[in-house]
């Protein structure tokens, strides 16, 4: 694992973003959905939410300090919008 503060901080918030994301398709909309139970689409949408924010506000200083190249940006992108997405990337750049 890296031993800079700024790649830690991310891959933090990106493991946790992606969890969010897993939970919230998985778990949450078969509950929404099956159960008849919106409430878990509405807690865990708000937590992913505030995870994917925060995902994307802690990668800046990897493109303005680290200067990550504009290829690693698009591949932040997908990254967080694809199921598993972040996991994939955490271990390809970020370790």
């Amino acid at each position: 694992m890296s031993d800079n503060p700024i790649i830690r901080r991310f891959r933090n918030w990106a493991i946790a973003e992606g969890w969010s994301f897993l939970i919230l398709l998985f778990i949450a909309m078969p509950l929404k959905y099956f159960a008849n139970l919106p409430m878990a689409v509405k807690v865990v949408g708000w937590a992913h939410g505030i995870l994917f924010i925060g995902y994307w506000i802690t990668a800046i200083p990897l493109f303005t300090k680290l200067k990550w190249d504009a290829e690693r940006i698009i591949g932040l992108g997908l990254a967080s919008v694809l199921p598993f997405g972040t996991f994939v990337m955490e271990r390809k750049w970020l370790r």
